[in-house]
């Protein structure tokens, strides 16, 4: 298993209310990744939703792939920032040393715990030797600590931390930076979260 279909279906039907609420402004934690990379890198954005941190990289001077699993989501991109965004199912990333950086903000989390670990190896194997990665995850809890559907239909894998490093580290990454934070989804639930810069080694 490796999207959830139904998660994609929600994303697909939901990509105009997703343009209006959230592409006010970037992700919190992107100026502080882009701040680590060379002038000009290459940057993979998995997961671009409506474009609102692509449109940050391009801004800030960097070559940005934008992608989205869905092609509502990337159309949406296209419209509202006019980046060249495609469709792409993080099962389809297939690039070998192409980027600098992937950027993978509140999306790698709907992935089956099952389906995490290969997809992580392709995103090592996207990376130019020294490349970085950022993704975020909701974490489990007491009250959720398997993975499943949040209030909204969409897949959720609910990791420990722990476990989370552990598959990096398994990929071949070494972690660089991990921030727990108190946040609330779409679904309107407050729930911890957690924040990882990683790298590649170089070869």
């Amino acid at each position: 298993m490796s999207a959830d279909a139904d998660t994609i279906a929600y994303y697909e039907a939901n990509a105009p209310r997703y343009t209006l609420s959230f592409g006010q402004g970037p992700s919190r934690f992107l100026d502080a990744f882009l701040d680590r990379l060379d002038a000009g890198a290459e940057i993979l954005e998995l997961g671009c939703g409506s474009g609102r941190d692509s449109a940050r990289m391009v801004e800030r001077g960097f070559a940005v792939d934008p992608t989205d699993g869905t092609e509502a989501m990337a159309r949406k991109a296209r419209e509202r920032f006019d980046l060249p965004a495609r469709k792409l199912l993080f099962s389809e990333l297939d690039a070998q040393s192409a980027y600098d950086a992937i950027w993978a903000h509140a999306c790698l989390l709907h992935l089956p715990r099952v389906a995490l670990p290969p997809v992580l190896r392709s995103i090592h194997a996207a990376l130019r030797p020294g490349g970085l990665h950022f993704a975020n995850y909701k974490l489990g809890d007491e009250v959720h600590p398997d993975e499943g559907r949040d209030p909204l239909g969409r897949w959720t894998n609910l990791p420990s931390p722990e476990w989370l490093e552990e598959r990096y580290c398994e990929a071949g990454f070494t972690i660089l930076d991990a921030i727990r934070y108190r946040g609330e989804g779409a679904d309107g639930v407050q729930r911890d979260w957690y924040a990882l810069t990683v790298g590649r080694a170089g070869d």
